[in-house]
């Protein structure tokens, strides 16, 4: 469903000469739609005069630059640094004028998603009203007491750092938010003011949000008030896809789930077997609890395990791993992913963090090696043939899995081959402590990554990129083929050693191929130059077969190898020729 919005304002001066109030919406311009919509209400201070202006140029300044902000940052820092720079600004402002002029307070809220982030410093207000019933989302920062009720505590621009409320929240269709000024919310008490709330959404449903802001002001001047009037509802019509800041923030509100056991039951999904445990995450089969005649597919819960559970790096890695299966749907990849699925089983609410992938019959090609030790020739280019389809679809989105492995790679009952586990799998948005991650499985990692060079010893590591799903799928393909790793199995707590240039599959496995042997080898190079540059040349040279064979890589001389070959051969002359010379001397007649 597109992100859809209606939003009315109404701002009056009432029974003052000059309104002082300000507010404004903005709306996202085409390509910036991932930073959401943000509008903002402020009432300026009338004391010591300017608030007219230091309302005005406080909401203009943050809706405006709040779209200038890196689209990777939280809302709630994008807020802040904002407010805070225009708080610095006017403060300093302030202290060259005595008594101090250009105060304000400020509610703004965003829209971003399938959250909403309110920040709010004052006593202006925000009302969310939900299913029939109104909650106030914001505290006045006002002193306590009858005869001070509007002397502010907290305001942007009276001292040099402000402090800053702010909320996250989900948001749902159908939500209407509402933010007053205290000329709207002053005139009567908070339940009161509920209660209006309630009435006017409730009882008018179909109006427009223009009409409710009308009809808030009209109430609060029938009332009696003096102040200046401003009102700006938003009411939620449609829900764009959720984003990465969605899935952080269920991540980290939610709770991982402690250990099920078979038959238990969470969130409406029953425990069938536990299907792994790798220490970090868990995976579950799971069904509906009360499966319709028409429902009882079979579903994947994947969770963190509950020793995990305070681990905030992991809870954000889970976060991504939502995120971007999610956004994988969308594209031409979903063909070889598994879905993921967001939605509740009988539409109860969630109450732990964690993933529902739809389940295949099937097996993983590390399970058909455990079989078989190695597949037939046709299988593995079949299985390679797919996987590389898969790797076009995802570099072109800029993803990079990192972890291509036989036991990621799930052949489907019905013939198609899909590529699991984005746990590790690097978007551009994940966090840098994600991306310097040393991931991945080790026997399956490019020599880059592991910092030897193409010519020879050891240099700086390399981060992951598109060529290193292209080395993981080779070495994959040399696996399916001859049951051996190309460079040797690399326990997770060795290095991997790339000294020589592995065995040719057609040695090991003589069916295979000359054209398949060739493009192994180019696909496991040791000298990154050698290797695929990108999926859709791999992809091009295991469609065309013997039909255009390649050309097999050369092998690597002995001095790109190992440099010190030259001192090593240097050494073991001057050894043999020290040992006859010994001979010569003591055993030989003269």
């Amino acid at each position: 469903m597109a992100f859809e919005l209606d939003i009315g304002f109404v701002t009056l001066a009432g029974r003052k000469d000059s309104n002082e109030d300000f507010c404004a919406a903005l709306l996202p311009q085409k390509g910036e739609e991932g930073m959401g919509s943000i509008v903002a209400v402020a009432d300026g201070v009338s004391a010591g005069g300017m608030g007219r202006e230091a309302a005005q140029t406080t909401v203009t300044s943050l809706v405006r630059d709040y779209y200038g902000t890196p689209e990777t940052w939280d809302t709630t820092v994008a807020l802040d640094r904002i407010i805070g720079a225009q708080n610095g600004w006017l403060a300093g402002v302030n202290r060259r004028r005595q008594p101090a002029m250009g105060l304000t307070t400020l509610t703004a809220l965003v829209l971003r998603g399938q959250s909403y982030t309110l920040a709010h410093v004052g006593d202006s207000r925000a009302y969310l009203v939900r299913a029939g019933r109104s909650q106030q989302l914001t505290q006045d920062h006002v002193a306590h007491h009858p005869d001070l009720k509007h002397q502010l505590l907290r305001c942007v621009g009276i001292e040099d750092h402000v402090v800053v409320d702010y909320l996250q929240g989900e948001l749902l269709v159908g939500d209407v938010f509402v933010l007053v000024t205290d000329g709207v919310h002053g005139t009567v008490r908070s339940d009161v003011f509920d209660k209006r709330l309630c009435t006017l959404v409730a009882g008018s449903p179909d109006t427009g949000a223009q009409e409710w802001c009308r009809k808030l002001v009209d109430m609060a001047l029938a009332d009696g008030s003096d102040d200046n009037l401003t009102a700006l509802v938003v009411r939620v019509q449609g829900l764009m896809e959720s984003t990465l800041i969605d899935a952080k923030r269920l991540a980290l509100d939610l709770p991982i789930p402690s250990r099920l056991r078979v038959g238990e039951v969470l969130d409406g999904w029953r425990v069938v077997q536990t299907v792994a445990d790798n220490g970090i995450n868990v995976l579950y089969q799971v069904k509906e609890d009360a499966p319709t005649a028409d429902n009882e597919r079979l579903y994947v819960l994947k969770t963190l395990n509950p020793a995990r559970a305070h681990d905030a790096e992991e809870r954000a890695m889970l976060a991504h791993e939502a995120w971007l299966a999610q956004r994988m749907q969308s594209g031409r990849a979903a063909a070889h992913l598994v879905n993921v699925h967001l939605g509740l089983a009988n539409a109860q609410a969630r109450s732990a963090f964690y993933l529902l992938y739809e389940w295949h019959a099937g097996e993983t090609l590390e399970q058909l090696l455990h079989k078989a030790h190695r597949l037939g020739v046709q299988q593995a280019v079949s299985a390679a043939t797919q996987t590389a389809q898969a790797l076009c679809h995802l570099h072109r989105q800029c993803v990079i899995h990192r972890d291509i492995k036989p036991a990621n790679l799930h052949l489907g009952a019905d013939g198609v081959l899909r590529v699991l586990d984005l746990g590790v799998a690097l978007s551009g948005r994940e966090s840098e402590a994600m991306r310097r991650l040393h991931a991945g499985t080790p026997s399956f990692i490019n020599p880059e990554q592991w910092g030897y060079c193409a010519q020879g010893g050891e240099g700086p590591e390399e981060l992951p990129d598109a060529q290193s799903d292209l080395f993981a799928l080779g070495v994959t393909l040399h696996q399916l083929l001859t049951g051996k790793l190309p460079y040797g199995e690399v326990l997770p707590y060795q290095k991997g050693r790339y000294y020589r240039d592995p065995v040719a599959p057609s040695r090991i496995n003589p069916e295979v191929p000359m054209w398949l042997d060739h493009v192994v080898r180019k696909a496991v190079a040791r000298d990154k130059r050698q290797r695929f540059e990108t999926a859709e040349e791999m992809l091009l040279a295991l469609q065309r077969g013997a039909s255009r064979s390649l050309t097999a890589p050369a092998a690597t001389p002995l001095l790109q190898r190992d440099p010190a070959a030259v001192w090593k051969l240097a050494l073991l002359v001057s050894m043999l020729f020290n040992v006859l010379l010994v001979i010569w001397l003591f055993f030989l007649p003269r």
